[in-house]
């Protein structure tokens, strides 16, 4: 009986032994396994990493020389804070040579990191691509325009011509806003509370950089040549006359501008400021929110053939579109951004006044002076265009 007892538990050992090695020979699959994957996402690179992996990680090596601008920064296959450095760089140069102070290079530096790991991405969310992620959809540019880092940064820092989309300087009070909050007025992303955790990395890229953070402004005009929408003139000049556009609530004075000749109208210019005139004196109260059905009524026709002011100005030809000039011949559209959808437009009736609905009295028109439409609802003057209505009807 005990030379059985022995043998049962020779065996039992034995069969302890044998599993102890399985399981020894599973553990070191398993941890080999674990650090296979661990190497290939390392080498492999995503959006996902770029956008959230750990800083220092993963890397990238820049593209230089003179072709290097505009070429995509692929994750995965180098040093990255080298590509940030230089990105940050790029970007502080742009706001130096506008004038802007190094507050706005650091907004732009946290908003870059947060949309892109500050590295110059040809992919993204849906058509984003770019240190901004910009959307050409979305009126930033083309493709290879927002692949230029000094193109997507003067985008970022100006936005376009004529208000929209609209860059930091376009935001009113985004000297003293939270610098998240800058960010997000520009990016409008569906997450408005990452911005803020960059600033400290976005400080470090800028001490390695040599970029002064402290800079003061010198004045925050776009610099020349910096036009923010594809194939239009750029900078503050008018386009016509050459003369600089006043301050926000500065008088606006006759303009001597002809009209194109492909503005045509069943009403002419002095009959449409009469008409406008005799509205303010005798007219009712259908014009509540219809600022462009006015004008376009003004002028004869029935409806203006475009949904939104905004809409109306940004699609006149280039060449019709005096941005931010205040010298507008009477007769003239004057367009302003509201900071809601539609905008507003009115007629300018001369001598620095408007027919405008909505100022005084809702749903009635009155002719009122052009500055009000800022000084009484903060709105963001865009400069006038002559009355062309292409789809009018």
């Amino acid at each position: 009986m005990q030379a059985r007892d022995a043998a049962q538990a020779l065996l039992d050992a034995k069969g302890t032994v044998f599993k102890l090695k399985i399981a020894a020979v599973v553990s070191v699959v398993l941890v080999l396994s674990v650090l296979f994957l661990g190497l290939v996402v390392a080498l492999g690179g995503n959006a996902g990493a770029a956008g959230c992996g750990d800083r220092g990680r993963p890397g990238v090596i820049p593209p230089s020389g003179d072709d290097s601008e505009g070429q995509p920064q692929k994750p995965g296959t180098g040093y990255l804070k080298q590509a940030q450095i230089e990105n940050a760089k790029t970007i502080d140069g742009v706001a130096k040579e506008g004038g802007l102070s190094g507050r706005a290079t650091l907004i732009a530096l946290m908003t870059a990191l947060q949309e892109s790991t500050l590295l110059n991405l040809d992919y993204g969310d849906r058509d984003s691509v770019g240190l901004f992620q910009q959307r050409p959809v979305a009126g930033w540019g083309t493709k290879e325009q927002i692949m230029q880092p000094k193109y997507a940064a003067k985008m970022f820092f100006w936005g376009g011509d004529d208000g929209d989309p609209p860059g930091l300087t376009d935001i009113r009070g985004w000297e003293t806003m939270q610098y998240g909050q800058a960010a997000q007025a520009v990016q409008r992303s569906a997450y408005p509370d990452l911005y803020d955790q960059h600033e400290a990395y976005a400080r470090e890229l800028a001490r390695e950089g040599g970029i002064d953070l402290d800079r003061r402004g010198t004045g925050g005009t776009t610099p020349p040549g910096s036009s923010g929408n594809p194939g239009q003139p750029g900078g503050d000049d008018c386009k016509n006359g050459g003369e600089k556009p006043g301050e926000p609530g500065a008088p606006f004075h006759d303009g001597k501008a002809p009209w194109p000749s492909e503005v045509k109208n069943p009403r002419s210019t002095q009959d449409a400021i009469a008409w406008a005139r005799e509205e303010a004196r005798t007219g009712g109260n259908k014009w509540y929110r219809m600022c462009l059905a006015f004008t376009a009524v003004t002028y004869g026709w029935n409806s203006s053939g475009t949904g939104f002011a905004i809409d109306h100005y940004q699609q006149m030809p280039a060449s019709m579109k005096h941005d931010k000039d205040r010298n507008p011949p009477p007769g003239a559209l004057m367009f302003w951004d509201t900071g809601q959808r539609a905008g507003h437009v009115a007629v300018y009736l001369g001598n620095g006044e408007i027919a405008s609905n909505d100022i005084k009295r809702p749903g009635y028109i009155d002719v009122v002076p052009a500055t009000e439409i800022e000084t009484k609802w903060g709105a963001t003057y865009l400069g006038w265009a002559p009355p062309y209505y292409p789809n009018g009807g």
